[in-house]
C-alpha cells in the first residue's frame, strides 16, 4: 500500500480497491470519473465491472487474462495522467423536475423551523444548488448527491417511515436524493419527482450516473401530473 493517496489496495482474489482521498468531494468524484472510463478503454475484456462509490472505486477483472500488478500499474498510469492533464472533468449535467410544497414535502416545515428560514427559502437553497452523483446504492437507481447546503442540512429521522412514495425528494445530512420507488425510508421529504428514475429493461438503467452533475427544477402540481405524476402520492401515500 502506498502512502497517502491515491490507495490500491487488494480487496480479493480478482478485486481491487482504490481510495483517491478521505473524504468525497467534486475533486475527488471528477477523478473516479476519469479513472473509470479510462480503465474501461485500456482493458476492456479483461475488467468484469468497476464500481465507483463516494471516494473509491472498485475495480474486478479476470485473473484469467490479468494479475493484480498490471491492474495496479495501469490504475496508477490513469492517475498519473489526470493529474497532468490539469483539466477538470467534463459531467453530464442532468435536470430533474421537483413539485414542491408541504402536501408533496411533508417536511418542509420542520426543515424551516429547524433553520430558521421560510418554506420558500428552503426550496430555493434546495434547488440553486448543483449537485454531484457520489454513488448509487441502497436501491435500484438511488442515487447519492451531494452537497446540500448546510442550512438546510436535516439528521435522518429517528424513526423511519413506512411508506415513502417513488420520487420523493429527500435530505438527510448534507445529502440529498430521491427514492426511485417505494420504500420504508428515514430520509426528510421535501418534494417529488413526476418521472421514472429506474428502468430494468433499458440501458442505462437511470438517468442518474456516478459523476453527474444533477439540477432540480422547481415546478408546480399541475405541471407534477402532467409530467406523469399521481395524485395518490399527494393524499397519503407518506406513512
Amino acid at each position: 500500500m502506498s502512502i497517502g493517496y491515491p490507495k490500491v489496495v487488494v480487496a480479493s482474489e480478482n478485486s481491487t480497491i482504490v481510495y483517491f482521498s478521505e473524504r468525497p468531494c467534486r475533486k475527488t468524484s471528477d477523478q473516479i470519473d476519469y479513472t473509470a472510463n479510462a480503465l474501461k478503454i485500456r482493458l476492456g475484456e479483461e475488467l468484469i465491472d468497476l464500481i465507483p462509490s463516494y471516494h473509491s472505486l472498485l475495480v474486478i477483472y479476470d485473473p484469467l487474462k490479468i494479475g493484480f500488478q498490471k491492474i495496479e500499474q495501469e490504475i496508477r498510469d490513469t492517475i498519473g495522467r489526470w493529474k497532468a492533464s490539469n483539466q477538470p472533468q467534463q459531467s453530464r449535467i442532468v435536470e430533474l423536475p421537483v413539485y414542491y410544497s408541504p402536501e408533496s414535502g411533508p417536511d418542509l416545515q420542520r426543515i424551516a423551523d429547524h433553520s430558521g428560514l421560510s418554506i420558500d427559502q428552503v426550496i430555493e437553497l434546495h434547488q440553486q444548488t448543483e449537485y454531484t452523483v457520489y454513488a448509487m446504492g441502497f436501491a435500484p437507481g438511488f442515487a447519492y448527491l451531494g452537497e446540500v447546503d448546510e442550512r438546510i442540512a436535516m439528521p435522518r429521522l429517528a424513526t423511519p417511515r413506512h411508506n415513502v412514495p417513488q420520487g420523493a425528494v429527500a435530505i438527510a445530512d448534507r445529502q440529498t436524493a430521491i427514492y426511485p420507488s417505494q420504500s420504508p425510508g428515514g430520509w426528510n421529504l421535501v418534494g417529488l419527482c413526476p418521472l421514472g428514475l429506474f428502468n430494468a429493461d433499458k440501458r442505462p438503467h437511470s438517468p442518474m450516473q456516478v459523476g453527474d452533475k444533477l439540477r432540480f427544477k422547481s415546478i408546480d402540481r399541475d405541471e407534477f401530473i402532467q409530467l406523469g405524476g399521481s395524485d395518490k402520492k399527494l393524499t397519503g401515500e407518506i406513512t
